[in-house]
C-alpha cells in the first residue's frame, strides 16, 4: 500500500530515543518540580532520554473531580499548576534536564479545556455549544468543556500557547492528549508554525490513526496492548496475538514511530498495574516493547515496580522503598536500544525478520539487522518451560542479560524459562590474525 512521504523529518536523536512518563503529583510527597528533579541522575543513569511531563498547566475549578481535580482540565495554557511550582521552578527544571543530556516533552491537551478557562467568558466563540445552547463536554467529561477548531482565531491562539512553552522553557516537543479528537489540519498548521521557532521538536500522539503519522512522530499502541492483555488472561492464543502486531504493520507508514508500553497513567489508574494485566509476564511484555520496531514508553515507577494503582483525581505518592528492582532491567534495554543501529525506531535500513515459525504455538522469536548490527530475541508467551530450536541464525551472540555467548552455527537450541525471554547481540566477526 502507498503511504504519503512525510512532509516532516523525524529529530535525528529521536530514532533510538525512549520516552519515561512523569507523573508529577505522585511522584514524590513534595509533588513539585524540585522534588522531581533529585531523581534525574537516576533517570538518566536508566538510559532515559525523552521526559514526557503530564499537564504542567493549573487546573480549573469548577466542576473539578476529587479533592485535586484532573491535570487534564487546564485553567491556563501559558501558566504552572501552582501545586507543582512557579514557571521558574519549571525552567530550571528543563535547564537541568538539558544539561543531563534529556529532551522533555509537555501534554498538551487541545481538545478541550477546564470549564473556567478564560476563553469561555472572553471568547465564547472558541467552544462548541449543544441544542440548549450549554456548552459541549466531550466523551461525557464534565469537567472539561469542547473546543471549536472551524475558529480559526482559536487555531491562532492555541499554536500562540503552545509556542509559549518554547521560547519561555526551551522544551523539545509535545505529547498531545486524545490528539485525533482534534482535526489533523490543525497539527500540521501547528507544526509549520512552531517548527519556526526551534527544530527537531518530537511529537507523540495519543491515537492511533495511521494519518496522523503525517505530523506525529509516534502513535499509541492501544490495539497491541489489549490483545496481549486479552492474551495473557486466555482469551485468544499466540497466532491471533501476533495477527493484530503484523496488521498494524501494515497499516502504519514505515518510516512512523509506535509507541510500545506496559504501562502509562490512564491505564495504571484505570485497568490496572501492568501486572495485573500480564502477571508474570509482565516482563516479557516490557524486553517486546523495548525491542519491536518502535518507540518504548515507560510509566512513573515502573523501575521500582510500582504494583499500585496511583489514584488520579487525590494525593497518592509512589511509594519509593528505595530498590529499584528493575532499574538494570531496563538500563539493559534501553542502552542496547541506543547502541544498537539495529533497534532504531522506523528506520527503513532496519530489516526484522520473524526466526519462529506459526507452528511454535508458544515462542516468537524475531531477529533485528541493520548492517553489521544485529539482535536476536526470543520470547516465551506461555507459562511452560521451554527449549527452542533457533533457524537460520549464525554467528555469536552475546546474552545481553548476562550467561555465556553462543555460537548459533554450533548450537541450535535455547532454554526458556516460563514467560522468559532472552535477548541476543551479536559479536563483531574477530578477524583472522
Amino acid at each position: 500500500m502507498s503511504h504519503k512521504h512525510k512532509p516532516f523529518e523525524h529529530p535525528k536523536w529521536s530514532y533510538s530515543a525512549n520516552i519515561y512518563e512523569v507523573n508529577l503529583r505522585q511522584y514524590t510527597l513534595e509533588g513539585t518540580f524540585n522534588a522531581f528533579a533529585k531523581h534525574l541522575p537516576r533517570l538518566k543513569d536508566m538510559g532515559i532520554k525523552i521526559l514526557w511531563f503530564m499537564p504542567v498547566t493549573p487546573i480549573s475549578n469548577k466542576d473539578h473531580l476529587g479533592v485535586l481535580g484532573s491535570y487534564y482540565a487546564v485553567q491556563n495554557y501559558t501558566e504552572t499548576n501552582p501545586e507543582f511550582g512557579t514557571l521558574d521552578d519549571f525552567k530550571n527544571l528543563v535547564k537541568e534536564a538539558h544539561e543531563l543530556g534529556f529532551k522533555v516533552i509537555i501534554d498538551w491537551v487541545a481538545d478541550h479545556s477546564g470549564n473556567d478557562h478564560p476563553w469561555i467568558v472572553k471568547h465564547p466563540e472558541f467552544y462548541c455549544y449543544d441544542e440548549n445552547n450549554q456548552l459541549h463536554h466531550p466523551q461525557g467529561w464534565m469537567d472539561v468543556s469542547q473546543l471549536n477548531y472551524d475558529n480559526a482565531q482559536l487555531r491562532e491562539t492555541m499554536i500562540d500557547d503552545m509556542k509559549f512553552w518554547i521560547k519561555e522553557c526551551d522544551i523539545d516537543g509535545y505529547r498531545c492528549d486524545m490528539a485525533h479528537l482534534v482535526p489533523l489540519d490543525f497539527w500540521i498548521q501547528a507544526k509549520k508554525k512552531l517548527s519556526k521557532y526551534k527544530d527537531n521538536l518530537f511529537w507523540l500522539a495519543e491515537c492511533e490513526k495511521p494519518a496522523y503519522h503525517e505530523v506525529f512522530d509516534a502513535t499509541y499502541t492501544w490495539k497491541w496492548m489489549h490483545a496481549s492483555e486479552e492474551f495473557y488472561h486466555g482469551r485468544m492464543n499466540l497466532q491471533a496475538l501476533l495477527t493484530v502486531l503484523y496488521k498494524s504493520v501494515t497499516e502504519f507508514p514505515p518510516d512512523g514511530f509506535r509507541a510500545y508500553f506496559t504501562s502509562n497513567h490512564d491505564e495504571n489508574s484505570w485497568n490496572g498495574t501492568e501486572f495485573e494485566k500480564y502477571g508474570d509476564a509482565a516482563l516479557l511484555m516490557a524486553v517486546f516493547s523495548c525491542t519491536w520496531n518502535g518507540i518504548p514508553l515507560i510509566y512513573s515507577g515502573q523501575e521500582m515496580p510500582n504494583k499500585k494503582r496511583l489514584k488520579f483525581f487525590e494525593k497518592d505518592p509512589i511509594e519509593w522503598n528505595g530498590k529499584f528492582e528493575l532499574h538494570d532491567f531496563y538500563k539493559t534495554l534501553l542502552l542496547l536500544r541506543y547502541s544498537n543501529k539495529c533497534l532504531r525506531a522506523g528506520d527503513l535500513n532496519v530489516l526484522t525478520k520473524i526466526v519462529s515459525h506459526p507452528d511454535d504455538h508458544q515462542v516468537f522469536s524475531y531477529e533485528r539487522k541493520n548492517g553489521d548490527d544485529q539482535v536476536l530475541v526470543i520470547l516465551n508467551f506461555s507459562a511452560a518451560q521451554i527449549n527452542f530450536q533457533v533457524k537460520g541464525v549464525h554467528g555469536v551472540f552475546k546474552n545481553i542479560f548476562g550467561g555465556r555467548d553462543i555460537n548459533f552455527d554450533a548450537e541450535d537450541h535455547v532454554f526458556l524459562h516460563a514467560w522468559g525471554f532472552l535477548v541476543f547481540e551479536k559479536l563483531p566477526m574477530l578477524s583472522e590474525p
